[in-house]
């Protein structure tokens, strides 16, 4: 099968816009993975104004770029790092670009507070939206009448996404990789990044962490990642709580503090991360699917799939059958 790219990225870059920030999209989009076929990769573009390409530029934190937002206009998908100043207007060039780039049919997502240049190019009004939760005054003063939902990670509304704080926006990142390429090259760039592959949120594809970023001292981590690689078995809470040689309740006190939710709701969760897992990757009936995650019955399947991924099983696997097979190039373990 003949591999096809992603399409054209382009990442915003404003004077004053912070410069970390900024960097986060450039590390995940601005080449491919190991392991992941170049040729399927998005054609990358960081784009800021005219002057802010010029030699004169002085300021050592200011991000030099080699296009324009004429070029932003014209991509597939444009990534909004941030604003420069959330109590300032932000650039009116970029809002009239990012304006004409969704006008042109282009998929817009905003990283954490780039939700203000979504809403001054009137793009939110309607939607779903979040950001992080340190600029939601602001964001009300001046949008008033958004429909905000401050306890996500990020939403995926279609042509508009939006996210939170600056991993969140990592998260989101992923998720596009996953959405346009599928799940293995979605890990690819996960693990080069050394972040968690499996954070998705907002809308119905709203999913919980499934392993701490990092070891904790209560020792939960080691209990998720036994219980990840068995899946396929029924687990209880009570399982849960016996590997971890704790109470239920105690257990169930450091899953919200460490995860933010329950034990049935992260095993849920880690059951449909399995299940599109094996949909991209694999042609099993989804009978076997269903008991390969630990959903027992396609009817089970189908039922939580649908109410979490939003689409059916079989509708999710024809999405995602034109790329699973040309994206790896080498093998690639999560």
């Amino acid at each position: 099968m003949e591999s096809a790219s992603a399409g054209t990225i382009a990442v915003a870059v404003a004077p004053g816009m912070p410069v970390f920030e900024v960097a986060i999209p450039y590390q995940v989009f601005h080449e491919p993975p190991v392991g992941v076929d170049p040729a399927t990769w998005y054609d990358f573009r960081l784009c800021g104004p005219r002057e802010h390409r010029s030699a004169e530029m002085r300021d050592p934190f200011v991000v030099l770029t080699d296009h324009d937002y004429d070029d932003l206009v014209r991509a597939d998908t444009v990534i909004i790092p941030s604003t420069p100043n959330v109590r300032e207007d932000p650039p009116a060039d970029l809002v009239d670009a990012v304006r004409a780039a969704y006008d042109r049919g282009a998929r817009i997502a905003s990283l954490c507070s780039g939700a203000f240049i979504l809403g001054a190019a009137g793009l939110l009004e309607g939607r779903r939206m979040t950001t992080h939760w340190r600029h939601l005054d602001a964001l009300a003063e001046r949008h008033p009448n958004l429909d905000v939902d401050p306890t996500v990670l990020y939403i995926d509304d279609g042509r508009i996404l939006t996210s939170a704080g600056t991993m969140a926006g990592m998260d989101l990142c992923i998720h596009l990789i996953r959405k346009d390429l599928g799940s293995a090259a979605a890990n690819a760039a996960a693990r080069h990044l050394v972040v968690p592959p499996h954070r998705a949120g907002g809308q119905a594809q709203f999913l919980q962490s499934p392993v701490p970023a990092v070891a904790t001292d209560s020792g939960l981590s080691a209990t998720l990642q036994w219980a990840i690689r068995r899946l396929d078995k029924p687990l209880t809470v009570t399982d849960l709580a016996r590997h971890a040689n704790t109470s239920e309740r105690t257990l169930s006190r450091r899953f919200h503090a460490e995860i933010g939710g329950t034990p049935l709701q992260w095993l849920l969760t880690q059951r449909i991360i399995r299940a599109r897992e094996l949909l991209e990757t694999t042609d099993l009936p989804v009978d076997v699917v269903a008991d390969r995650c630990g959903l027992g019955s396609p009817a089970n399947l189908r039922a939580h799939f649908g109410r979490e991924v939003g689409i059916s099983p079989s509708e999710y696997r024809r999405t995602h059958r034109a790329t699973r097979h040309e994206v790896i190039t080498t093998p690639v373990t999560t």
